[in-house]
């Protein structure tokens, strides 16, 4: 992250961990300033100012490998107070004297039970006789370095909680910032403010004023294009850039034909008569159609998606002087998800339009300042901002829009069969008092057909897929559990209204083992 630098702080160095962002997340709703820094950055670090306490992630490496990622042993000699979590706990025990094995019997996947052996100011209102907690290792400690001591164990894992009290140097071998752990905000609270003895320090509020003058830093006086969808991220961007820059913001809105039905009219009324920004609007619709015709691989589709949206952007580039620079509401979760964000060892699981779909030379520069942010950041920005909630408290929409809500194939009579059917789908959530409740909601068209019946005719048609989750951050996610009488109206509703669709299911999985998207 790139905020504040003189701030009393906690940082936070990534091994790798698929949830590194989610510590400093946890961190940042505790009202503490935070950082993330690689293990190579973090191991030329000669500045300790300011940083009141360490954390060091989780990750895919093994400290009983030959070659493994770490850092100097010299840290601990600093007197900083540590918290090692997962692959952190591993690495401290393994580089102050302690014994890891691998071991089947020691796997721990999933949940687990954590039970006290002794008090600790790092489980203080946490512990008391046993805690639902989430695991994900297959090596475990099995023998404390001098001065520490087991804390808490769990059935497979004797230590799985420990402590050296001298020297402020802590463990946990679960993952307490995941949202499947009980109560895990508690161990970081205990951490900073009973251990580290840090005092609150950071607010949204703080980070606009500091987001505006990044931006007047970066940009001076040139002018910025902004890709305006009318979602909740790329509305925050154009606000945020509008604040700073005012007259050098131009908005473009590209109607890719991928877009929910009558989203465009009624953003574009938005942004030009209440916020009075200079939008101008793109019809594009032929020009993306006709480029994913018979692409069906999801990668490509984010790709082409991606490629064709800088090519017009870039196009419309050329009929201003001065403009340097690329706007996009790329959120953290939309890199992790496509690359590391720090630079550590992260496995990349899909590509992003405004990521992985970037070509390597651009005529643009870009700017993102929501990139180290979470969705409900994002939010209290917008509202700090004055973003209307309509617009600010909408579910989550990819940048390529349906184009990979239709699997496979995308065709025009597709993208207006499911056009139709989730706007039936969102319009019945809103009606029933569902949507606020859902962090994310949309309809998908399967790649395939299937025989129905209808007025005693037979029918061969689409496969329309429900799709709506629960979730805090977008990085795991549950389904959510509808009244049967919901499932049964809205499938019957779909059906009669949409030409093109006889058959209604509703997808039940969690993210992970899936993601939240389809593609």
């Amino acid at each position: 992250m790139q905020f504040q630098t003189n701030k009393d702080k906690i940082l936070i160095i990534d091994f790798g961990s698929q949830v590194t962002k989610l510590i400093a997340r946890r961190i940042r709703e505790l009202g503490v300033y935070s950082e993330i820094i690689t293990t190579k950055k973090f191991n030329k670090l000669k500045d300790y100012n300011n940083i009141k306490g360490l954390i060091f992630s989780g990750g895919p490496s093994s400290v009983t490998a030959t070659k493994f990622e770490t850092v100097s042993k010299e840290i601990f000699k600093k007197k900083i107070p540590i918290l090692g979590i997962c692959y952190g706990l591993q690495l401290i025990a393994k580089l102050l004297g302690g014994k890891i094995k691998p071991s089947k019997k020691r796997r721990e996947f999933g949940r687990a039970f954590l039970f006290k052996k002794k008090t600790s100011l790092l489980t203080k209102k946490y512990l008391n006789k046993r805690k639902a907690v989430w695991m994900s290792h297959e090596d475990a400690v099995v023998k404390l370095p001098k001065n520490f001591k087991m804390v808490a164990s769990t059935k497979d894992s004797k230590l799985t909680i420990i402590e050296n009290t001298q020297d402020k140097i802590y463990g946990v071998q679960f993952h307490p910032e995941v949202t499947h752990t009980d109560s895990g905000k508690q161990i970081f609270k205990n951490f900073l403010f009973l251990i580290c003895k840090i005092k609150k320090n950071w607010n949204i509020i703080s980070q606009q004023k500091i987001l505006i003058e990044e931006i007047k830093k970066k940009v001076k006086k040139d002018k910025v294009i902004c890709a305006l969808s009318g979602g909740v991220d790329s509305s925050v961007v154009a606000l945020l850039i509008n604040k700073a820059i005012k007259k050098n913001l131009i908005c473009i809105m590209v109607d890719t034909g991928l877009m929910r039905k009558d989203e465009f009219k009624y953003t574009y009324k938005i942004f030009k008569k209440k916020y009075n920004l200079n939008v101008k609007l793109i019809n594009a619709s032929n020009l993306f159609l006709n480029k994913l015709k018979n692409i069906h691989n999801p990668e490509k589709k984010r790709k082409i998606i991606g490629k064709m949206f800088i090519k017009v952007f870039e196009k419309e580039s050329k009929k201003y002087k001065n403009l340097k620079f690329l706007a996009q509401g790329t959120l953290y979760p939309d890199i992790i998800e496509s690359k590391s964000s720090t630079g550590s060892k992260t496995s990349k699981i899909k590509s992003h339009h405004n990521v992985g779909g970037l070509p390597k030379k651009m005529n643009l520069e870009l700017v993102e300042p929501l990139k180290e942010f979470f969705k409900d950041e994002v939010r209290a920005l917008g509202k700090s901002l004055g973003l209307v909630k309509n617009i600010n408290f909408k579910h989550p929409f990819p940048g390529p829009g349906l184009g990979i809500r239709i699997v496979g194939n995308i065709t025009p009579e597709k993208v207006k069969i499911l056009q139709e059917a989730d706007y039936i789908y969102i319009n019945e959530l809103i009606k029933n008092g569902l949507y606020k409740k859902i962090w994310q909601a949309y309809a998908a068209l399967l790649p395939i057909k299937t025989v129905g019946v209808m007025g005693d005719s037979r029918t061969y048609e689409n496969i329309c897929l429900l799709r709506a989750v629960t979730s805090e951050d977008g990085m795991t996610a549950d389904y959510f559990s509808f009244p049967k009488d919901f499932i049964d109206n809205i499938s019957n509703k779909i059906i009669n209204n949409v030409k093109g669709i006889n058959r209604v299911v509703y997808d039940i999985t969690s993210k992970p083992p899936s993601t939240i998207e389809l593609e």
